[in-house]
């Protein structure tokens, strides 16, 4: 008897609301910085993946591509890790560290 894969030839993959990746802008206060970049679990914390644009006003912004779910990031200024004060929330990682949280639907 034939059966057809849910990922063969003509088939529809299911939807899966992890591979649906939404824009997700970042915003840093920081007018005084001279370089900002965003860190998180989305980049295992490399502060040379997700660099920042400096905008007119003295803020930093970012836009990435995130998945459905809970997400933990930092911003990090000139070298030193930041929690962002308009995250949805803060909360402690793994270590026990405070870390902004971001939702993501």
């Amino acid at each position: 008897m034939y059966s057809r894969s849910s990922h063969g030839a003509g088939s529809t993959p299911r939807y899966s609301a992890k591979n649906n990746l939404r824009p997700t802008n970042f915003v840093c206060y920081a007018p005084e910085a001279k370089h900002v970049s965003l860190i998180g679990e989305f980049n295992e914390w490399h502060p040379n993946t997700h660099h920042m644009k400096r905008q007119p006003d003295g803020a930093w912004t970012v836009q990435i591509q995130l998945g459905h779910g809970h997400h933990h990031y930092l911003f990090y200024v000139d070298g030193t890790e930041r929690l962002d004060p308009r995250a949805h929330g803060i909360v402690h990682n793994e270590k026990k560290e405070r870390v902004s949280l971001i939702a993501v639907s």
